[in-house]
């Protein structure tokens, strides 16, 4: 895996901070047919609201990964702010490196399209970007690395191989949206053997703490929570973070077509 443990307390305030390879890894944690669905809960004034769902699917041919993650607030909820967000990223086999992305975004009034090729051989990218695809421009990129997208990094860090991580190890990321690359962060805060996830039960997991891009969405000084399944699978069950206004949450709801046995709960 290529992955090293380094001490250093000149690293941005951490003596623990875990390198990895960012240009390679093994996919040992899922495959083409699993499908998750969370629940999203907004929290205004102490109340969580059910505001929607997300389900992510995977499909895979010989080479390729195509995986999808659609976003949806309930009928119920449309009234008070409506979304409809897709994303799609479709990943090399072999590298778990994104080839191309695609994000549609309908969030109340605001629209985005974005569209990026990566060439990962040559470190840059093609991005089509704007409110609409008939109004994006193009524009390439020096990546100066290999880089993941935001849909292709939730499953380049399920395959990485805890067991030798320490606890409260720092390990950084490159990520490349917006037309931007953001290195970030994210912390990997140990073993919960008995967290308590609504309407599944108690589970074994791990928690990370992941840095978030500030912006319209995040505050700069947000930290947003993520429980893990403590077994092969890897999967995240439950997601917490403060927003701009208010908090928000996702639950795991359902899931299907997973490579290995869902035994992490207790």
């Amino acid at each position: 895996m290529g992955a090293k443990y380094i001490s250093d307390t000149n690293l941005q305030g951490s003596d623990k901070f875990y390198d990895l390879d960012l240009c390679s890894i093994e996919n040992e944690t899922f495959e083409g047919g699993e499908e998750l669905t969370y629940k999203l809960y907004y929290n205004w004034r102490f109340v969580w609201i059910p505001a929607g769902e997300v389900n992510f699917k995977i499909e895979e041919n010989d080479s390729l990964y195509n995986i999808s993650a659609v976003g949806k607030t309930y009928s119920s909820y449309d009234n008070i702010f409506k979304v409809r967000d897709y994303f799609y990223s479709t990943i090399d086999k072999e590298t778990m490196l994104p080839i191309s992305f695609k994000r549609e975004i309908e969030e109340g009034k605001y629209r985005l399209f974005d569209s990026i090729s990566f060439d990962q051989v040559n470190q840059t990218a093609l991005a089509i970007h704007g409110k609409t695809k008939e109004t994006a421009q193009e524009t390439e990129f020096e990546m100066g690395g290999c880089m993941q997208d935001m849909l292709s990094l939730l499953f380049y860090i399920r395959n990485v191989d805890y067991t030798e991580v320490p606890e409260g190890s720092q390990i950084p990321l490159k990520l490349f949206f917006d037309k931007e690359i953001f290195p970030i962060k994210m912390e990997y805060d140990g073993k919960d053997k008995k967290k308590k996830i609504k309407g599944l039960g108690k589970f074994r997991t791990l928690k990370f703490i992941p840095e978030v891009v500030a912006g319209e969405v995040f505050d700069e000084d947000t930290k947003m929570k993520i429980w893990v399944s403590d077994d092969q699978n890897k999967i995240p069950l439950l997601i917490e973070s403060p927003v701009s206004v208010g908090s928000v949450k996702a639950v795991l709801k359902s899931h299907s077509g997973l490579k290995h046995k869902f035994d992490s709960k207790r």
